[in-house]
C-alpha cells in the first residue's frame, strides 16, 4: 500500500521523515507538477545552497499492507507540529517479481554505433559492438545520463590506442573501463565513497579488464594524457589545480556534469593550465575540452 500526499517545499522534508519514523517502509518526493509548463528542475551540488523540495511536492510513502494510513499521517503530523493533516490517497500496490520488474527499467545503452551499455541479463542488440557489461548499482555511471555519455562518445572519438587515463570522481568506474577496452594503456580511477570503489572494482573484473581504483585521500602516483570528470560544476572549479597537476604535457582534459549555464565559469576556473572549449552537449547538458598549455 502506498499513501499519496501533496505538500509544499516547506514541509517536504520533515514530514517524510516523520513518515519513516512511524514505520513507513520507503519515502519518495517528486515533483506535483511534473510533466507540465510548472514543472521545476532542481539541482544540487556540494557547497552550494539548493532547494531540497518542489514548491509543490508530492510524497509517496510505501507501508505494510494493513497500516491504518490515517493515524499514521496524524502521528507524522503531531510529530512536526502540523495542526492539519495534508489531503492524501490510498493506492494499492500489487505483489510483483520486484527484482524481474527492476531489471526490465533497464535496457540496454547505445553509445554510438560501436558502443553499448549492456546488462548482464540482458542480451547484446549488436553483437559485434564493444560492449561494456554494467548493471545497475550503488555507484553513479551507468550509461543513462547525458554527462556519461557525452564522457564516453568523447572517450570513443579521442583515444588513438595507448594512452593513460584517469577518470577522476570514477563512480562505477565506467568511463576507467571504457576506456581500457577502447585501447587506452592504462586507467585509474578515483572516488571519495567506498562502496563506489567496490563497485567499480566488480565492474572491471566483469569486463576483464585491469583498471585500478583507489580513494581520494591516496595522491595518484599518475601523469595522464587524457584526464576525464564527470562531476558537478563547483566541485570541478575547486578541482582545477589538481586535475590540471595530473595532465601531462599536451595532455586533454574532458569535464562533464555541467549544466550549459555553468560552462563559462567552470572554463574559467581552468584556463590558467588549459585552452578551453564546449566541444559537446546533450539537452542542458555540456562537455567541456581542454588542451593542456
Amino acid at each position: 500500500m502506498s499513501l499519496i500526499l501533496r505538500t509544499d517545499a516547506r514541509l517536504a522534508d520533515e514530514l517524510s521523515d516523520a513518515l519513516l519514523a512511524q514505520g513507513a517502509l520507503s519515502v519518495g518526493v517528486e515533483d506535483a507538477n511534473a510533466g507540465t509548463a510548472a514543472e521545476v528542475p532542481v539541482y544540487g551540488e556540494p557547497g552550494m545552497p539548493v532547494a531540497t523540495a518542489w514548491p509543490q511536492s508530492l510524497i509517496t510513502a510505501l507501508c505494510k499492507q494493513h497500516t491504518d494510513p490515517a493515524q499514521l499521517i496524524a502521528v507524522a503530523c503531531t510529530r512536526i507540529g502540523l495542526a492539519q493533516a495534508p489531503d492524501y490517497r490510498v493506492e494499492q500496490v500489487a505483489e510483483q517479481d520486484w527484482v524481474r520488474r527492476s531489471q526490465s527499467q533497464f535496457e540496454p545503452i547505445r553509445i554510438s554505433d560501436k558502443l553499448w551499455i549492456v546488462p548482464s541479463w540482458a542480451a547484446a542488440p549488436e553483437p559485434d559492438a564493444l560492449n561494456l557489461v554494467l548493471d545497475p548499482g550503488l555507484a553513479f555511471g551507468t550509461g543513462s545520463h547525458p554527462s556519461t555519455r557525452l564522457c564516453l562518445q568523447w572517450l570513443e572519438r579521442t583515444i588513438r590506442g595507448g594512452e593513460r587515463v584517469l577518470d577522476y570522481g570514477c563512480g562505477s568506474g565506467i568511463l576507467a573501463i571504457a576506456a581500457l577496452r577502447l585501447g587506452a594503456n592504462a586507467a585509474l580511477g578515483v572516488d571519495v565513497d567506498p562502496l563506489a570503489l567496490l563497485a567499480a572494482q566488480a565492474n572491471a573484473r566483469r569486463n576483464r579488464v585491469d583498471a585500478r581504483f583507489i580513494n581520494t585521500e591516496t595522491a595518484p602516483d599518475f601523469q595522464a594524457d587524457l584526464v576525464v570528470a564527470n562531476i558537478l560544476a563547483n566541485p570541478l572549479i575547486l578541482l582545477a589545480p589538481l586535475l590540471a597537476g595530473y595532465t601531462g604535457k599536451a595532455g586533454r582534459v574532458a569535464l562533464s556534469g555541467i549544466l550549459e549555464t555553468q560552462a563559462q565559469e567552470v572554463m574559467a576556473a581552468y584556463a590558467p593550465w588549459f585552452a578551453m572549449r564546449v566541444i559537446d552537449s546533450d539537452g542542458d547538458w555540456a562537455l567541456l575540452e581542454g588542451l593542456r598549455a
